[in-house]
């Protein structure tokens, strides 16, 4: 499905992962295949890809392809999968981080504030968790943490208290339902308030950070020595992560000096500067706008 979603730095993640054409290659982020087939047409024979993705809307977008095994999962298990599928190690991993056109797009999906629909949010449909559920059952300072950490709202006990006081007259079940209890607290520019609240409320029903900081310790575990790790971020509570672990090994960015003040990384990193879009893609691909990507080498 071509419409699914428009891969985001396609080439510079490519030609980052420096790929061999008998390697072995992980996508732990599947969505609409754009970023797999690119990898796959690098691929001969003993060459194999494995692409992750928990939606199973995804599975449209499966290619006919002898090197590829798509995995059902959430990417933190990425070393559960990699060992029951007998890989003792990978020569590169490739993660784009942001939320495909398709679940904005898809209205019941309620990942969008576009349309009306249901609070869902979730990447994985069998999951428990949904955005009604966080915004109806968290206490109010469960939910004022939810926004103020992940949102980075300077109103986030302002906002919680309002949707605690709203539920108890009513449960808010409808995007437009929470778009106009939002709305005293919103300025001019609306769309721009609303944005960093849905990003928290989808950050929570997911457990995003906790899943990427997995990930990123099973991708260290999984990939060889000179295996090459590509991660495409959208916000900066994701790449600061990924930044500090990129360059430290932890996610708090603490460096480990050795005797001679060498600073002791499992990673070499191979871009210095972060890689952004080219005016050209953000003028065809407008979500791409905020997108980082950082590559590194495994020491």
């Amino acid at each position: 499905m071509n419409n699914y979603h428009t891969p985001v730095l396609l080439q510079e993640s490519i030609e980052g992962l420096s790929i061999m054409p008998n390697g072995t290659y992980v996508d732990v982020t599947f969505g609409g295949g754009g970023h797999s087939r690119e990898i796959l047409r690098h691929l001969a024979d003993g060459g194999r890809l494995f692409s992750f993705d928990q939606d199973k809307d995804a599975q449209q977008n499966i290619p006919n392809d002898e090197h590829f095994q798509f995995v059902w999962s959430n990417f933190r298990y990425i070393t559960n999968f990699m060992r029951y599928y007998g890989v003792d190690g990978v020569d590169g991993i490739l993660a784009d981080l942001g939320v495909s056109s398709h679940h904005f797009d898809e209205a019941e999906r309620g990942f969008s504030f576009r349309f009306d629909g249901k609070l869902d949010m979730r990447m994985n449909q069998s999951a428990s968790l949904t955005a009604e559920k966080v915004i109806n059952t968290y206490s109010e300072e469960a939910l004022a943490d939810v926004f103020y950490y992940y949102g980075e709202i300077s109103q986030a006990r302002k906002i919680a208290r309002a949707l605690v006081k709203e539920r108890s007259n009513a449960p808010i079940t409808g995007i437009f339902q929470l778009v106009n209890i939002l709305q005293p607290y919103l300025g001019r520019d609306s769309k721009k308030q609303l944005a960093p609240l849905f990003q928290a409320l989808r950050i929570e029903v997911n457990q995003e950070m906790d899943a990427l900081k997995e990930m990123l310790q099973g991708a260290l575990a999984v990939l060889k020595p000179g295996g090459r790790l590509a991660v495409i971020t959208y916000h900066s509570l994701e790449d600061r992560l990924v930044k500090n672990f990129l360059k430290t090994g932890n996610f708090e960015g603490k460096q480990d000096k050795d005797f001679f003040g060498k600073v002791n990384t499992p990673f070499k990193l191979i871009n210095r500067q972060v890689i952004i879009p080219s005016n050209e893609e953000i003028n065809t691909n407008p979500r791409s706008r905020s997108a980082k990507l950082r590559i590194a080498e495994k020491l």
